[in-house]
């Protein structure tokens, strides 16, 4: 009796410890009462081989109850960051080799006094045949695990999502509060002089009282002032539109979207419960709302009559991209999203600038290079761009470049304003290094390319990510089919890039989960950029130059190399989650702790990561260091 009572006991005690984790927090309750039932807890000395090669076929399932284990790379002379890994309480090994009933590849050694449960073969493959989430746990683990993270996250961006406006806020906090006003008696002269030193677009027309009773804006400068050639000394209750439609300042933002839409109005004068003037929404303000929608932002950007409108719009598309992360959108999609919305606002850049700078007959195109030439772009990012073109029969080729380098420097400085930070390092197509003719370029690349010094294999991971953004894209297609044809015939350039991406790898500490002492100005934090990120990116453009892959997203670059190389579908899949939760930590990042009008950081703290976050990131890095094993064999690379 006291032993079957000790054993419910311990069996309850199993199902509160697997409640705390992943995934045995999301499985049925009898699920867990048959891991509880058939598992016992071992103990496992500091120092002690729990399991490796040497032990024949892996009969357990082994869950870390408390402790540390470190998982070793057999057959490695040497510890290296390629062979390591920290396993803490509530991770699992060895899931592979228990799956396949063979030996297993690693050598698992207790770093401190561990306690774990051992769950016998058998019953482990019971349990994956009945617990839909356990067997997709031990079969997309990384998968599984990201899953729930992106609802956790879901439900935190739902939170603060809600504490944003939204249609249904009151129009007493939208807009322009107090709005200045003139008399209907007011000459023309003298409110245009105020609408132009307010820098605004209309004027409320009210009497005495503070009651609106017209409206006068720029069409009806236009149509009434203009065209009709009414004096300016002539009264502004000539001019305005009699009878502006209001709202309470109760109604809600919903009330002043439908009136627009059903009145064709552009603007709301809102009025207090004593009908006198209290505030102005425009359609603008609504846009700024938290459903603001793609539809309005595309046309208010390629709408906009000059760069103050598209700072507007560029606030819009970072308000929708937080939206889009509140409502569980995936990262690969989210940033080629903020990408391709970040593309509209600098077309429409070049667009007005080109207003000022005539090129035609000339075939010419702006390329984006970086993150944006890879449909990668984040809440943070600078200026990375150059101009390709071709200098026509006759023209002087000097003072046509100098033409470009005036264009480029208005365009960037513009850019610049609308929100897209200067380059640091002056990758801009205003400067004469990245303003160049076709030829010019297809000769740079074959420099970098033959000569693959420290210099040139930088500028080989910025601008051989680049794409057409603007202008005559067939340019920017020559220049792709001269590198690829150029780097794939270049293995001596290949194995050089390699080699310089194996310098920096994700920072897996050999004791502690994570490393977090490689950045000297920022103790105890990680890049998630330079460490998780750029790992990916970097493999990816050299697996894609290799295969003679055309794209320059890194998820395409490595599904397609991926399908040339013979890697496996799941070996990828999984590289690939590794890859969208490490973009997606960092986007989650930059909007929470970003500052309007500055730039977010790529700077984590893992230890204020809650604990699935911690193992997700853990398992992303791992993918990294496994994609970079794969660079070091396949380029035989020795570091």
């Amino acid at each position: 009796m006291l032993r079957q009572e000790g054993q419910r006991r311990a069996a309850g005690n199993t199902q509160a410890f697997l409640a705390r984790h992943a995934p045995f927090n999301k499985m049925a309750p009898a699920a867990l009462q048959l891991f509880a039932e058939k598992a016992h807890i071992a103990f496992y000395p500091a120092g002690s081989l729990i399991v490796g090669p040497d032990s024949g076929n892996v009969r357990f399932f082994y869950l870390i109850e408390s402790g540390k284990v470190q998982a070793r790379q057999a057959g490695e002379v040497t510890v290296t960051e390629y062979s390591i890994l920290s396993l803490g309480a509530g991770e699992s090994f060895p899931i592979g080799a228990v799956t396949a009933g063979r030996p297993s590849t690693n050598i698992y050694t207790a770093v401190e006094d561990t306690f774990c449960y051992h769950l016998p073969a058998e019953d482990y493959l019971t349990l994956m045949s009945t617990s839909p989430e356990f067997n997709l746990f031990c079969t997309q683990y990384i998968a599984s695990l990201l899953d729930q993270s992106r609802r956790q996250l879901q439900a935190q961006f739902a939170q603060k999502a809600s504490e944003q406006q939204t249609l249904n806020s009151p129009l007493s906090g939208i807009g322009a509060r107090n709005p200045t006003s003139v008399l209907p008696e007011t000459p023309l002269r003298a409110a245009l002089e105020s609408m132009s030193q307010l820098g605004i677009g209309s004027m409320v027309v009210a009497d005495a009282e503070k009651k609106p009773v017209g409206i006068f804006t720029r069409s009806d400068l236009l149509d009434r002032v203009v065209l009709a050639d009414l004096p300016l000394n002539s009264p502004i209750s000539q001019a305005m539109s009699a009878s502006p439609f209001t709202l309470n300042e109760h109604a809600t933002a919903y009330d002043a979207m439908l009136a627009m839409a059903t009145h064709g109005i552009r603007h709301v004068l809102v009025t207090d419960h004593a009908g006198c003037l209290s505030g102005v929404v425009s359609e603008r303000d609504l846009f700024a709302l938290q459903r603001v929608g793609l539809r309005q932002i595309r046309q208010a950007i390629e709408s906009a009559p000059d760069v103050e409108a598209l700072k507007t719009s560029a606030a819009d598309v970072r308000q929708l991209s937080f939206n889009m992360l509140a409502q569980g959108i995936g990262a690969e999609q989210l940033t080629q999203f903020i990408s391709a919305l970040n593309d509209a606002l600098t077309r429409r850049v070049i667009q007005l600038n080109l207003e000022n700078h005539d090129f035609s007959g000339i075939d010419w195109c702006w390329l984006a290079f970086g993150s944006e030439g890879r449909d990668e772009q984040t809440f943070s990012t600078d200026q990375d761009n150059g101009i390709v073109y071709s200098v026509p029969e006759g023209e002087d080729k000097e003072a046509l470049k100098q033409r470009f380098l005036a264009f480029a420097l208005d365009t960037n400085k513009d850019l610049d304003k609308v929100g897209f930070p200067l380059c640091k390092g002056n990758i801009m197509a205003s400067n004469p290094q990245w303003c160049l003719t076709l030829d010019e370029w297809r000769a740079q690349f074959s420099k970098w390319i033959r000569t693959p010094e420290p210099v040139a294999l930088l500028n080989a991971t910025i601008f051989f990510d680049f794409r057409p953004l603007y202008g005559k894209s067939e340019l920017s297609d020559s220049m792709r089919r001269h590198l690829l044809s150029q780097a794939s015939a270049t293995p001596i350039f290949l194995q050089a890039m390699a080699r310089n991406a194996l310098e920096v790898g994700p920072p897996l500490g050999k004791i502690r989960d994570f490393a977090t002492d490689l950045e000297p100005d920022h103790p105890g934090k990680i890049d998630l950029k330079k460490y998780g990120s750029r790992i990916f990116v970097d493999v990816a453009r050299i697996y894609a130059l290799a295969a003679g892959v055309h794209g320059t997203n890194t998820i395409q670059r490595l599904k397609l190399s991926a399908q040339k190389m013979n890697i496996k579908g799941e070996e990828i899949n999984a590289v690939l989650d590794g890859l969208n939760f490490i973009q997606l930590l960092r986007l989650q990042h930059q909007y929470l702790e970003g500052e309007p009008g500055r730039q977010g950081d790529n700077l984590i703290d893992p230890e204020k990561l809650n604990e699935l976050d911690r193992r997700i990131l853990k398992e992303s890095f791992r993918q990294a260091r496994k994609i970079q094993s794969r660079l070091k064999l396949d380029y035989q690379v020795n570091h």
